[in-house]
């Protein structure tokens, strides 16, 4: 069962018994003659991630377009053959980013600047299902030639049921809130006016790449790599009306 915590609760009590007021929900509009209190829930459920998500590319250079262009397609043949036969599949690698821009050094003494060729970026984004593998597979990258690696961003590939779980959690939250509201201003219970809602996803920062290209020097050893938990956080508005 995933663990359940509340992070914050935010009430806005306003008085209104005298005059009526009207809260909004999409195209209908519901009259309040009781005062409404209005309250901000956020509610989080934390579990183990089952997927990761890597970039990795190679950055070239070259006197010529053609050049930079060819030299990078080689380097990036040669990191895609090595994630295929490290087990990964053609539907989890794909290409994210590339970019092909002309060189040129600035000349601080005189303040011009000269060209110097062309550089390519080529990257591709990299699901990864078998997470006890990311350490191996970031030490792989980096010996197929990758210089450029971002992650691994741990999340979970369905959220359905966090999101669920924490939207049940900030709902009935925010009912016993309104609800002990009610009571400390001498009604008896509430009526739901409107509800909205909004997400979040929580992902570890991914480790220093300097720690990354270190450790992929080392024959016997793997860069470490701990999954740790990710959150699904739901945010949830909710009015009120208190009733007698």
């Amino acid at each position: 069962m995933l663990p359940i915590k509340t992070m914050f609760a935010i009430p806005a009590l306003v008085m209104a018994a005298a005059v009526p007021m009207t809260a909004q929900a999409a195209e209908v509009q519901i009259a309040s003659e009781g005062p409404v209190v209005e309250l901000t829930v956020q509610e989080n459920v934390f579990s183990a991630p089952d997927v990761a998500q890597i970039a990795a590319g190679v950055m070239t250079r070259a006197a010529t377009a053609q050049q930079a262009v060819q030299q990078n397609a080689q380097a990036m043949e040669r990191l895609v053959e090595r994630m295929r036969a490290l087990g990964i599949e053609r539907r989890d690698i794909q290409t994210s980013n590339f970019n092909l821009n002309p060189d040129y050094r600035h000349n601080p003494q005189t303040g011009e600047a000269s060209f110097s060729g062309y550089t390519v970026h080529n990257q591709v984004s990299v699901k990864l299902r078998d997470l006890k593998r990311a350490g191996e597979v970031l030490d792989a990258l980096v010996t197929a030639g990758a210089n450029n690696i971002h992650g691994p961003n741990f999340m979970l590939e369905d959220d359905a049921d966090a999101k669920a779980k924490a939207r049940a959690a900030a709902f009935a939250s925010g009912k016993a809130m309104a609800e002990n509201y009610a009571r400390m201003a001498g009604y008896s219970g509430v009526r739901l006016l409107e509800v909205s809602e909004s997400y979040q996803s929580y992902m570890r920062p991914p480790p220093p790449m300097a720690a990354v290209a270190m450790r992929a020097e080392s024959a016997d050893a793997s860069t470490p790599i701990e999954p740790g938990e990710v959150g699904t956080g739901i945010s949830i508005m909710v009015k009120y009306e208190m009733v007698r």
